[in-house]
């Protein structure tokens, strides 16, 4: 039986981190004033309904939101990171000792926790198959990769390189349908460089033109939804004065690097690409000279598209931020930030 509970909550914020062909997309939110009709204790589902007052009206139809925690979750609580087709969502929660772990939110809600062997997990990517990526962090914090296969076996892995002090290591960020993973390692000089892992295991490694040398420069891939199923990955790089530039790597490797017009060449300024689709249309966010961010759309021909979010901030640390996903329709998924420095989430239809 459903119960209804009225409720009065901080105001909404919500973040929806991966998007599916349908616009389903996954998240993390917190509620506003409405009504709760809660089946089940792991999670609570928000309904449309009809007025009691005009029971002849019809329903409005209404996105529904599932909100959930995995068992032992604890304050500060749970990160979704992605949504594979089939409804399968992977994240990260905390303990009630701060420790990450990672958890596989099955279609019908029922959770898998797991940890890769040596620390810390924080899954970023589930594919079709339902194989997963992610990094975990040892006790001297050095991070590694690894992945998860549908039957649970977790096979660790290092790019060639990776720095083996604190914060340096391995981030594997993407799997795609055949089981390549991609994503970025921090050397022993603090440097970031490119890598992609064939479903074989073995690990290439590579840095788009114009990357700098230095400690916190190199080449960033993007997260999650950066590396499309023909293995064609989006990224940015940061040169020797720290300005982004974004990158697209093909899947034999040629790497074509762009910057929005209009980007910033300031410190900390330029062009970040997020994510890219089937079709290597790539979506990210610029920041401007006065460090205002704005949304761009990449097209495969390399024709840039820009645009705001309404309401978007026009002060420094503001603006529009796509950083959740663009699907093969073209819909992207972000958040921007106001004037008075609140977030919203938004969809942007093509």
């Amino acid at each position: 039986m459903k119960t209804k509970l009225s409720f009065l909550l901080i105001p909404l914020v919500l973040a929806c981190f991966a998007l599916l062909p349908t616009n389903v997309c996954a998240g993390t939110i917190t509620l506003r004033t409405g009504s709760v009709f809660s089946e089940d204790p792991t999670s609570i589902q928000l309904s449309a309904q009809g007025s009691q007052e005009h029971p002849d009206q019809p329903m409005i139809a209404i996105p529904m939101i599932i909100i959930f925690d995995p068992p032992g979750a604890a304050p500060p609580g749970t990160f979704t990171h992605d949504i594979n087709p089939a409804g399968a969502i992977v994240g990260l929660y905390f303990d009630a000792m701060l420790m990450g772990h990672g958890f596989l939110r099955a279609p019908d809600g029922t959770f898998t926790t797991f940890d890769a062997p040596g620390g810390g997990t924080n899954p970023y990517s589930i594919n079709p198959t339902g194989a997963i990526t992610g990094r975990y962090t040892d006790a001297s914090n050095v991070r590694h990769g690894f992945l998860r296969v549908p039957n649970g076996t977790i096979t660790t892995f290092d790019a060639p390189g990776a720095g083996t002090g604190p914060f340096q290591g391995t981030r594997p960020f993407n799997i795609n349908p055949a089981g390549t993973i991609a994503g970025d390692y921090t050397d022993a000089s603090g440097v970031a460089h490119g890598f992609v892992r064939a479903p074989g295991g073995i690990i290439t490694t590579f840095d788009a033109p114009g990357a700098g040398n230095g400690a916190g420069q190199g080449t960033l891939t993007a997260t999650e939804e950066g590396l499309n199923p023909v293995g064609a990955l989006a990224g940015a790089t940061i040169d020797g004065s720290n300005v982004f530039h974004g990158f697209l790597r093909a899947p034999d490797g040629t790497i074509t690097t762009f910057d929005v017009p209009g980007a910033g060449t300031g410190s900390g300024q330029g062009t970040l690409g997020e994510n890219t689709n089937d079709s290597e249309v790539i979506d990210g966010n610029y920041i401007d000279a006065s460090n205002v961010a704005h949304g761009f759309v990449r097209a495969r021909d390399g024709t840039v598209t820009t645009f705001d979010a309404p309401g978007a901030g026009t002060g420094s640390g503001q603006g529009t931020f796509p950083n959740g996903h663009i699907n093969d329709a073209g819909t992207i998924t972000g958040y921007d930030i106001d004037n008075n420095n609140v977030r919203h989430g938004f969809l942007r239809s093509p």
